[in-house]
């Protein structure tokens, strides 16, 4: 990854202990990237005075406690540990890679779709229907195959607490892209699979939301009393950088997991991965192959 094939970075400053750091006007695999290559360097440094380093889809911000560091000795290492990314010092991130069952086409998405097609653009179709249209596939199944056939990185968290936003890893003439409803919706399942832009996302809680509703996991990603196993020591299951494969399942096995929940024995499906992005650039479909071989053999 070269400096001459980066854009050039903005920084501004956030009050008196952030600095905020956008490295792309436009989301791409290679700025989120980026963005988490950079936070990386700077946890593995442990800088006194630098407390926490969120990444963005095409930025990230670092706190900071002036009364501990300068901020321009802040600005001086940010910038360094960008030049270390930009010149390929930093080839990968530490991540993992997480299996999300999903029950598409279930009931309760689309019931509540139901409630709200006076604000979609198509009323006369499904979420599912429409995206599949959308996208110039012949039929929902297509899209729920292209939906679950390839891995996702988890760009952000945001907007509601513990709610991740994914981005398909895939060449970008093949990812999937669905407008927002119109006019968003007073409520949402809680655990909704939704889509907006080229993002997913899971519905953390129940509430208003206005991305288009594919499905439904019964797996929690926000557990604030920590009650199964992969919760333990958070109440957020996501972090930035983490890989998720969805996978489809029926109303039996929705049910099963479902009460395995129920009994806290839940755990997620998941696997350690380095993930190298020239790798990934060279050849994305072996790549992926590689990632999800992974998981399969967790």
């Amino acid at each position: 990854m070269s400096a001459t094939s980066m854009e050039t970075s903005r920084y501004t400053w956030g009050a008196d202990e952030h600095l905020v750091v956008q490295l792309s006007e436009s989301m791409s695999l290679r700025a989120n990237f980026q963005a988490m290559a950079i936070g990386s360097d700077l946890k593995a440094q442990n800088i006194a005075g630098i407390t926490d380093i969120y990444p963005g889809n095409a930025s990230f911000l670092v706190r900071f406690n002036p009364d501990e560091i300068d901020p321009y000795e802040v600005e001086k290492i940010v910038r360094a540990a960008e030049m270390r990314v930009a010149d390929g010092a930093v080839r990968g991130i530490e991540t993992r890679i997480c299996e999300v069952p999903v029950w598409y086409n279930d009931p309760y998405t689309n019931e509540t779709g139901s409630r709200f097609r006076d604000r979609h653009q198509a009323p006369d179709m499904t979420d599912l229907e429409f995206a599949a249209a959308q996208n110039n596939l012949p039929s929902v199944e297509a899209f729920i195959e292209a939906h679950a056939g390839a891995p996702w990185i988890t760009s952000m968290l945001g907007f509601v607490a513990g709610l991740p936003w994914f981005f398909q890893m895939v060449p970008q003439e093949r990812q999937l892209q669905v407008p927002k409803y119109v006019r968003p919706r007073t409520d949402t399942p809680k655990q909704t699979i939704g889509h907006g832009g080229c993002f997913s996302a899971i519905y953390s809680v129940r509430g208003a939301g206005g991305y288009q509703m594919f499905g439904i996991t019964p797996v929690p990603i926000y557990d604030p009393e920590n009650k199964l196993p992969d919760f333990a020591e958070t109440m957020i299951f996501f972090r930035p950088g983490d890989i998720v494969k969805f996978r489809a399942i029926d109303e039996p096995e929705y049910r099963a997991i479902e009460a395995a929940v129920e009994a806290r024995t839940y755990r997620y499906k998941q696997a350690p991965v380095s993930f190298v992005l020239e790798e990934y650039e060279a050849s994305p479909d072996l790549y992926n192959e590689k990632l999800i071989g992974a998981l399969n053999a967790s």
